[in-house]
């Protein structure tokens, strides 16, 4: 069983039904299963901290995730066209992993939520990809054939999300879950027989799927 791990930050739930729809669709994949995970909002104020363990929902990400999943699925609201500072302080402390090259040749997807069609989606998507672009990991991109997921709207709705394709309602944002399970996992799969055979370990490894997800 192949893990990837679904990562994100919600601060009022648009975000993170997105996140469980995107981890529906992966479990629906044979021989592969989600890892849900989100990270503690930033705190304005220097001395404070949260426990580290929620009081609900997903358990926080910790570096071991990204060492031990097979792929990454990382999703924010958007902040002034840039991924939130919770989900960036994450990322900026993956240095480790950086260092011992944890994550070369992993691929991952991206998805952000907002509450316009011109709210910074793809803005935000591009930095989300930057830093991963950094850890050597592979960026698999949304297509075009899934157009009732990602054509756009004429009104505009409240928590519009977007993948890196671009905008989509929320009447039709549940169809990523099939757009990901198909694209996404079929992608992964190719690249992990290329990876294979040209001797990366990484991608043939199995892990056992956390309880707590």
């Amino acid at each position: 069983m192949s893990e990837i791990l679904v990562l994100y930050y919600s601060l009022n739930g648009a975000t993170e039904s997105l996140a469980r729809e995107i981890c529906r669709g992966i479990d629906g994949v044979a021989d592969m299963a989600s890892r849900l995970r989100t990270v503690p909002p930033v705190s304005a104020v220097t001395e404070a901290s949260t426990d580290n363990i929620p009081d609900s929902g997903p358990p926080y990400a910790t570096a071991q995730d990204l060492t031990e999943c097979a792929g990454l699925v990382m999703g924010s609201p958007t902040r002034f066209g840039n991924m939130d500072a919770s989900l960036k302080y994450f990322v900026d402390s993956t240095v480790g992993e950086w260092m011992s090259a944890a994550a070369v040749g992993k691929p991952f997807g991206l998805f952000t939520s907002t509450s316009s069609l011109h709210g910074g989606q793809e803005s935000t998507l591009l930095s989300m990809a930057l830093p991963l672009l950094h850890h050597g990991m592979l960026y698999v991109g949304s297509h075009g054939q899934k157009r009732r997921c990602l054509r756009p709207r004429p009104v505009v709705r409240r928590t519009a999300p977007a993948t890196s394709a671009g905008a989509a309602t929320p009447t039709n944002c549940l169809t990523m879950k099939n757009h990901w399970r198909v694209h996404w996992a079929r992608a992964w799969r190719r690249l992990r027989r290329s990876f294979c055979r040209s001797g990366f370990a990484q991608w043939g490894h199995t892990v056992s799927r956390d309880s707590r997800g």
